[in-house]
Parts: structure tokens; sequence; C-alpha cells
């Protein structure tokens, strides 16, 4: 969470702050769910975004037990 913060406060915070709550709100919600997880590369990943590593590994993960 410390590198999120950091990032979010160096590469997407307002240098101006925000007009409101729901402003700030919004503006944390799009860089997550809109920048973070979805464009943003990271090096732990292979430089890959969070859901693409995790899209690639449910893919290539084998299941261990089925149930019936």
């Amino acid at each position: 969470m410390e590198r999120y913060f950091r990032s979010f406060k160096s590469e997407w915070m307002s240098s101006i702050g925000y007009a409101s709550m729901m402003a700030a709100k919004q503006s944390v919600i799009n860089n997550i769910v809109g920048y973070y997880c979805n464009v943003r590369p990271h090096a732990h990943n292979d430089g890959l975004t969070p859901n693409e590593s995790e899209r690639k590994y449910w893919l290539e993960s084998k299941t261990v037990a089925k149930i019936t």
C-alpha cells in the first residue's frame, strides 16, 4: 500500500487539491480501477498490469481437485 500511495501522489493526485470530498473520492476510484489496474505496467509483474497478470495466472493455473 505504501508503494501505491507514493505512486498515486507522484503520478496522479492533483497538486492543487480537489474541489470536494466527492471529487477526491472519484479521482481515487478512477486511478485504481481505470489506470493502476488496467493501464500502468508493474515491474513486479514482468511489465504486465495487475489485471493482465491475474488473468494470465488463472489461464495458466491448474485446478487441484474438482468438486462433483
